[in-house]
């Protein structure tokens, strides 16, 4: 039944028609657009909103990402979705329905584009979180999560475009050959940006750490994308590539449990065998003083060119370069101030000449 069998005062009125569509379905199509709007109001206001206070109650964050992507669907979407459905009751062309679901295909694919990216911010945010990752965690999560972007938005075009009718062959064919083309000319940018991604999933070193690389040393101070910068201990900044960073070899000071440390004391050669049999028992006493610090081991080493060497190995109990060199120079001074007391003479470098006599040979003449 039409409007007109409802109200057939108003039939000829009603049956007229303008563009070859009679006013009652003007009249109709503009009811269900209005009833259709109403509805998408308080679905928006008063269902979405409660949909949100129960989001907040359960553990995960999913639900509140979902609800939090529809709500920021904008008033333009609703409107175009209430006129969308009132056109099924209105006799226009084709094309003017085509164009419609074009446009809210489009809004939909954009909406369920944003909503995806959401869910991986907060998993890359939720993966550095639960790692305590520093500032190397965050960079490589941030070019993680940029390439996901991207790769979405091109899946997203690409499955509009064949929606439409497009064929999508040669431009998937084309976004290949451009791919290697562009992966060839940055080799070295991208070689170094998977640099990055490797030291941030392996973490052979975090921000802090002091590291040592071929000839090169520094405490870590930030990991880039493409380089990372490091503060020497005399003060300059170097910047290396992540990828020299990756194919090198690295010591990591900082996770040293403890430092093991090997140094030497020579004495001359004419200390006497009682005192040169008193230095391990000198040098026992002092680390039994020095705090942090645990003797391993004393021996007479060797016989050197100008001294008698005692080789000495302890450990520390701290990975700080600047402390383990405290408790080195207080083993110094106390082995100086010792061996001064006990009149143990340390050696330096020297040589002796040892001229023996010898009788003169005369030639004998003929």
């Amino acid at each position: 039944m039409s409007l007109a069998d409802y109200f057939p005062g108003a039939r000829g009125f009603l049956e007229g028609k303008i563009l070859g569509i009679q006013f009652q379905e003007y009249i109709t199509a503009l009811i269900v657009f209005l009833i259709a709007l109403l509805v998408l109001r308080l679905f928006k206001y008063l269902i979405l909103q409660k949909l949100h206070n129960l989001a907040k109650k359960t553990k995960t964050k999913i639900d509140d990402i979902l609800i939090e992507s529809v709500k920021d669907i904008g008033w333009i979407f609703y409107i175009m979705l209430s006129i969308y459905t009132g056109l099924f009751f209105i006799g226009i062309p084709n094309i003017v329905t085509r164009i419609f679901e074009y446009i809210l295909l489009v809004v939909l694919v954009y909406y369920a584009v944003k909503f995806i990216i959401a869910i991986i911010e907060h998993s890359a945010e939720s993966y550095v979180e639960k790692k305590k990752s520093e500032n190397l965690g965050k960079s490589a999560m941030h070019l993680i999560t940029t390439f996901a972007k991207w790769i979405i938005w091109v899946i997203a075009g690409i499955l509009v475009l064949s929606h439409f009718g497009v064929d999508i062959a040669p431009l998937i064919a084309g976004l290949g050959i451009g791919g290697i083309a562009i992966a060839f000319a940055l080799q070295g940018v991208l070689s170094d940006i998977f640099a990055s991604i490797s030291i941030a999933l392996d973490k052979p070193f975090e921000v802090g750490d002091y590291i040592v690389c071929g000839a090169d040393s520094g405490t870590v101070e930030k990991v880039g994308i493409k380089s990372s910068r490091i503060r020497t201990l005399q003060g300059q900044e170097l910047i290396m590539s992540n990828k020299e960073l990756t194919e090198a070899r690295v010591n990591n000071y900082k996770r040293m449990e403890n430092r093991r440390i090997v140094f030497s004391v020579g004495v001359t050669y004419d200390t006497p065998h009682a005192k040169l049999k008193k230095i391990p028992v000198i040098v026992k006493a002092i680390f039994k003083k020095v705090r942090s610090t645990k003797l391993d081991r004393i021996h007479f080493k060797e016989f050197a060119d100008s001294s008698l060497n005692f080789e000495i190995v302890y450990y520390v109990d701290d990975r700080d370069y600047a402390k383990y060199m405290d408790k080195q120079q207080e083993i110094n001074l106390a082995i100086v101030q010792a061996f001064q007391k006990e009149k143990i003479e340390m050696a330096f470098p020297t040589r002796t000449v040892h001229m023996a006599n010898a009788k003169p040979v005369r030639s004998k003449r003929k």
